[in-house]
Protein backbone atom coordinates (compact mmCIF):
# COMPACT_ATOMS: atom_id res chain seq x y z
CA UNK A 1 0.00 0.00 0.00
CA UNK A 2 1.57 3.96 -1.10
CA UNK A 3 0.94 6.86 1.06
CA UNK A 4 -0.41 10.08 -1.23
CA UNK A 5 -1.10 13.16 0.72
CA UNK A 6 -3.87 15.17 0.27
CA UNK A 7 -3.33 19.42 0.44
CA UNK A 8 -6.85 20.32 1.65
CA UNK A 9 -7.66 23.93 2.41
CA UNK A 10 -8.92 24.45 6.86
CA UNK A 11 -12.47 24.70 5.59
CA UNK A 12 -12.29 21.09 3.84
CA UNK A 13 -10.20 19.68 5.99
CA UNK A 14 -12.90 20.86 8.88
CA UNK A 15 -15.83 19.95 7.35
CA UNK A 16 -14.00 16.03 5.97
CA UNK A 17 -13.51 16.13 10.53
CA UNK A 18 -16.56 16.97 11.46
CA UNK A 19 -18.82 14.41 8.47
CA UNK A 20 -15.85 11.62 10.04
CA UNK A 21 -17.05 11.94 13.44
CA UNK A 22 -20.60 11.67 12.75
CA UNK A 23 -20.31 8.60 11.35
CA UNK A 24 -18.50 6.98 13.95
CA UNK A 25 -14.54 7.09 11.29
CA UNK A 26 -11.21 8.65 11.31
CA UNK A 27 -10.80 11.20 8.93
CA UNK A 28 -8.82 9.10 7.07
CA UNK A 29 -11.12 6.54 7.14
CA UNK A 30 -13.61 8.39 5.78
CA UNK A 31 -11.74 10.32 2.88
CA UNK A 32 -10.89 6.47 1.81
CA UNK A 33 -14.36 5.65 1.46
CA UNK A 34 -14.99 8.71 -0.19
CA UNK A 35 -12.63 8.25 -2.69
CA UNK A 36 -13.57 4.07 -3.07
CA UNK A 37 -17.24 6.09 -3.29
CA UNK A 38 -16.25 8.08 -6.21
CA UNK A 39 -14.36 5.46 -8.21
CA UNK A 40 -16.93 2.98 -7.93
CA UNK A 41 -19.45 6.09 -9.55
CA UNK A 42 -17.27 6.72 -11.94
CA UNK A 43 -16.80 3.11 -12.94
CA UNK A 44 -20.48 2.38 -12.57
CA UNK A 45 -21.12 5.23 -14.94
CA UNK A 46 -18.29 4.04 -17.74
CA UNK A 47 -19.91 0.72 -17.42
CA UNK A 48 -23.35 2.12 -18.46
CA UNK A 49 -22.33 4.53 -21.10
CA UNK A 50 -20.72 1.42 -22.91
CA UNK A 51 -23.55 -0.72 -22.48
CA UNK A 52 -25.78 2.14 -23.68
CA UNK A 53 -23.36 2.25 -26.75
CA UNK A 54 -23.44 -1.80 -27.44
CA UNK A 55 -27.12 -1.61 -27.72
CA UNK A 56 -27.70 1.06 -29.77
CA UNK A 57 -24.94 -0.73 -31.86
CA UNK A 58 -27.24 -3.88 -31.48
CA UNK A 59 -30.72 -1.60 -32.30
CA UNK A 60 -29.49 -0.97 -35.57
CA UNK A 61 -27.65 -3.62 -36.41
CA UNK A 62 -30.97 -5.71 -35.48
CA UNK A 63 -33.73 -3.42 -36.06
CA UNK A 64 -35.54 -4.01 -33.25
CA UNK A 65 -35.85 -1.71 -29.57
CA UNK A 66 -38.58 -0.92 -27.73
CA UNK A 67 -41.41 1.56 -27.72
CA UNK A 68 -40.49 4.40 -25.59
CA UNK A 69 -44.06 4.88 -23.95
CA UNK A 70 -43.89 1.06 -22.81
CA UNK A 71 -40.85 1.22 -21.26
CA UNK A 72 -41.34 4.75 -19.56
CA UNK A 73 -44.77 3.21 -18.17
CA UNK A 74 -42.84 0.00 -17.25
CA UNK A 75 -40.44 2.13 -15.58
CA UNK A 76 -42.86 4.09 -13.39
CA UNK A 77 -44.68 0.94 -12.41
CA UNK A 78 -41.45 -0.54 -11.13
CA UNK A 79 -40.87 2.85 -9.58
CA UNK A 80 -44.23 2.16 -7.36
CA UNK A 81 -43.32 -1.41 -6.79
CA UNK A 82 -46.52 -2.19 -8.93
CA UNK A 83 -45.69 -5.26 -10.62
CA UNK A 84 -45.86 -4.63 -14.60
CA UNK A 85 -45.05 -6.82 -17.89
CA UNK A 86 -42.21 -5.95 -19.68
CA UNK A 87 -41.70 -4.33 -22.75
CA UNK A 88 -42.02 -6.19 -25.88
CA UNK A 89 -39.07 -5.77 -28.38
CA UNK A 90 -40.65 -4.43 -31.55
CA UNK A 91 -39.22 -4.76 -35.75
CA UNK A 92 -38.97 -0.57 -35.88
CA UNK A 93 -37.50 -1.37 -39.26
CA UNK A 94 -39.98 -1.50 -41.70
Amino acid sequence: MTTTSLKLSDEIKQKVANSAHKQGLSPHAFMVQAIEQAVTATERQAKFLLDAKNAHADSLRTGQGYDAAEVHRYILARSKAATSSRPRVINWRS
